[in-house]
């Protein structure tokens, strides 16, 4: 009897070591698209024409990290435009979303203006997802 409760206690514990070995990775089944996603935000002069921006950045509120996509440094082709966050970015934001501090100033002007975008991703998030704030900002 003692000889069959070890053998049951064994199996049990090897079946349990098996589950709890197992990594919580609720993704490995998703599918994703090859598509890239990024946010773009432009700074606007006062008659709604894109501004030369110096001083730009980006930082993430819940980490305090400066936030680097990506595609920006290949330039920015549109006055005033740049890409502030990207699928390369979606592993250090969350899933719930994170405050990203979008912040320039004006070459023409000196004004810095801020805005302040929520955008998710995660780890098991196949691409990054803006979920609200502002598209644009115009110095006065």
């Amino acid at each position: 009897m003692i000889k069959k409760t070890a053998w049951l206690l064994l199996i049990a514990l090897g079946a349990l070591s098996c589950k709890k070995n197992k990594t919580k990775n609720d993704c490995l089944d998703k599918m994703c698209t090859y598509e890239y996603r990024s946010v773009v935000f432009r700074f606007m002069d006062n008659k709604g024409e894109g501004a030369e921006v110096k001083d730009f950045s980006v930082i993430n509120q819940r980490t305090g990290e400066k936030v680097m996509a990506n595609a920006r440094t290949s330039g920015n082709s549109v006055k005033g435009a740049f890409v502030v966050v990207g699928d390369e970015n979606i592993r250090s934001l969350s899933e719930q979303g994170d405050n990203l501090k979008i912040t320039g100033t004006s070459v023409q002007t000196n004004q810095t203006k801020s805005a302040v975008i929520k955008v998710s991703g995660g780890e098991c998030a196949c691409h990054i997802d803006k979920l609200s704030g502002p598209d644009q900002i115009a110095f006065d």
